[in-house]
């Protein structure tokens, strides 16, 4: 979500919050794919304040490869999203409410399960397993594997624990054991560092300043591949001492990058400047 100036044209075409919220500017909601490894946004979908997460994700399967194995939290999870995912040939691995029920088809050595995911508009009509058809657009009942664990967090008054339940399209442990996608799933965070790193650092907190809805997108956009050369830029230079990108300071990085920008004889064409 960001912040942009207040004009007639951006409160038409954006909206500002409602329901008392103490912001009064009218806001974006930008849905992105951010590759975990490199913290670099791949593809991203720009909306209102008013359109959904799970409509602006939906947008995003023409950036799906089937070499990718895509991680959500439970907020986007719907069974036509996740057919819609599923159908790109990617791998999914998606957090799930415990308030969705799912029946135990089998237990796994690992101590996961399969299970099935059910289309309920349509389940009391027909039923149309995945596993059965060509066409997975006409499913009905889609096989998953579910992974549950918890995890013990502390306060300062008590020890307080939280299920994670989680459903996945890679069905065969052998492929991918219960702890490796557990441990797969907890680095998702590392998607709000990316977005924390486009509106802290390079917009510095300020929002977008641009007065008309096209030149907001347009502003946007640039934010999104700035910041995507910036991580690309990071990850050459790891890769070339074979380090993880992660150990690299990102304000560090900027910081090169803007005096370099700014004064170009600083630094060798020759001599790509030392990051650490």
């Amino acid at each position: 979500m960001i912040d942009m100036p207040d004009t007639p044209e951006n409160r038409e075409v954006f909206h500002k919050p409602e329901g008392g919220s103490r912001r009064p500017f009218p806001q974006s909601r930008t849905v992105g794919l951010v590759e975990i490894g490199s913290h670099a946004v791949v593809a991203a979908q720009i909306g209102t304040i008013r359109t959904g997460e799970r409509e602006l994700a939906g947008a995003l399967t023409g950036a799906l490869t089937p070499d990718m194995l895509v991680v959500a939290d439970r907020g986007f999870y719907s069974f036509d999203l996740w057919r819609a995912y599923h159908r790109t040939g990617a791998q999914l691995l998606w957090r799930m409410s415990a308030g969705v029920r799912l029946p135990v088809l089998a237990v796994l050595p690992d101590g996961s399960y399969l299970s099935e995911i059910t289309n309920q508009a349509r389940v009391s009509r027909t039923r149309i397993n995945a596993a059965n058809i060509g066409d997975l657009s006409l499913a009905t009942h889609i096989r998953v594997r579910v992974i549950e664990y918890q995890i013990d967090g502390h306060t300062d008054a008590h020890t307080h624990s939280e299920t994670f339940r989680l459903i996945t399209s890679v069905t065969d442990p052998d492929q991918a054991s219960a702890t490796d996608l557990a441990d797969t799933y907890q680095q998702r965070w590392e998607i709000e560092s990316a977005f924390r790193e486009i509106e802290i650092y390079l917009r510095e907190g300020k929002g977008i300043r641009s007065k008309s809805p096209a030149m907001v997108r347009q502003e946007l956009y640039g934010l999104f591949i700035t910041h995507y050369a910036i991580r690309a830029f990071m990850t050459e230079a790891a890769d070339t001492v074979e380090m993880d990108p992660d150990r690299i300071s990102f304000t560090r990085t900027l910081s090169i990058i803007r005096r370099r920008i700014t004064n170009p004889a600083e630094f060798s064409p020759h001599s790509p400047p030392h990051l650490a």
